[in-house]
């Protein structure tokens, strides 16, 4: 299996997801345009002092690698759909901010990450998608993040990731591991009916434009993002696929992914719309980079990969990227938590990367 390149699976189990049949698959791209995806209004409602308490006790208890139960992970993904339904396709979020890519599922680095860029609420994050899947603790990764997004929402933002999806997290690991932890699919499914409630991008003050993957030949201007259907099963083709699938490239232009969905972007397209939009950076994620950033088209596309020492054996680092009130960026790499037990992986580039 090539640890880089997913690749979409149209052949995967068909399940009962209901928001799938509702919305229809024969013309999604078409219809992700027709009808918008309208946020709730006005402010947050306030969480009671029990819910809090409620909260605060779920994510001590997750913090030690332990699951909740289905009921609890039912009353979880109900109260993040109540904070969720107010944020925007493309969710505007505050400097500073340090910004995150892929954790897939190791828990333990999640963990790290936080020691590494600071404590939540204390210090502000945006990750980029892709929760879940390849890592053992898919289920402890995404409740962890979710119960801090409902606990801190002001603090937190969550964006999808193509994996973040019914179809590939049957194919990636993600469906197994709720099928290991509880003996039944219930788990999945709340989970992935609520990732179709997650924003598909963020605007951090306005000039850097944040998503999981990358452009789309359909879409011109942020505007554009904000009319999106985004409540569904990320499609096949599409704007929306296009922003969770798409990947930077050397070549000019558009060209056709080698991962089967979405489209490579050359920099003329990338300095294109970064001077439409009056951005000064694109940041994604979605890549395996061995220093876990790496710069595309001139400093203009930056991707950023948080999940250290990938599916237990790639050997690379990670990295977080900060931005401070003046907009300066630094970037923090770090290697793998140590878990008492395991092997430890040296830092080298796998052969099959060279």
């Amino acid at each position: 299996m090539d640890l880089d390149s997913d690749v979409q699976m149209e052949d995967a189990v068909e399940l009962d997801t209901s928001l799938e049949e509702e919305e229809g698959n024969s013309s999604q791209a078409e219809f992700a345009f027709q009808t918008p995806f309208q946020p709730k209004e006005g402010p947050l409602p306030e969480l009671s002092s029990q819910s809090i308490n409620q909260l605060d006790e779920w994510i001590d208890h997750l913090s030690k690698c332990q699951p909740l139960s289905e009921e609890n992970v039912r009353r979880l993904c109900k109260m993040a759909i109540d904070v969720l339904q107010f944020e925007e396709n493309v969710q505007p979020v505050n400097v500073p901010v340090t910004i995150c890519g892929d954790v897939h599922g190791q828990f333990h680095d999640l963990m790290e990450l936080f020691k590494i860029g600071g404590p939540c609420p204390d210090t502000n994050y945006l990750f980029m998608g892709d929760y879940v899947d390849r890592g053992y603790y898919s289920v402890e990764t995404v409740s962890y993040l979710v119960a801090m997004k409902v606990r801190y929402p002001n603090r937190i933002t969550i964006l999808r990731g193509n994996h973040e999806s019914r179809q590939i997290t049957q194919v990636y690991g993600f469906y197994d591991e709720c099928l290991r932890k509880y003996g039944s699919a219930n788990v999945w499914k709340l989970f992935t009916d609520l990732f179709d409630y997650f924003p598909i991008t963020a605007l951090v003050d306005n000039k850097i434009f944040c998503l999981h993957g990358g452009l789309s030949p359909m879409i011109e201007t942020i505007d554009q993002v904000r009319e999106l259907n985004r409540i569904q099963e990320v499609p096949h083709e599409g704007p929306m696929c296009d922003l969770l699938w798409s990947d930077p490239d050397d070549r000019g232009g558009w060209g056709i992914s080698p991962r089967g969905a979405g489209f490579t972007f050359g920099q003329d397209i990338s300095e294109q719309f970064n001077h439409t939009n009056g951005l000064s950076l694109i940041a994604r994620a979605h890549q395996l980079v061995m220093e876990g950033y790496s710069w595309s088209h001139q400093e203009s596309v930056v991707t950023i990969f948080s999940a250290p020492n990938y599916c237990y054996r790639c050997g690379n680092q990670a990295a977080i990227m900060e931005v401070n009130e003046q907009h300066q960026r630094q970037f923090l790499q770090y290697d793998p938590s140590v878990r008492p037990g395991e092997p430890t992986v040296t830092r080298k580039t796998p052969d099959y990367f060279l």
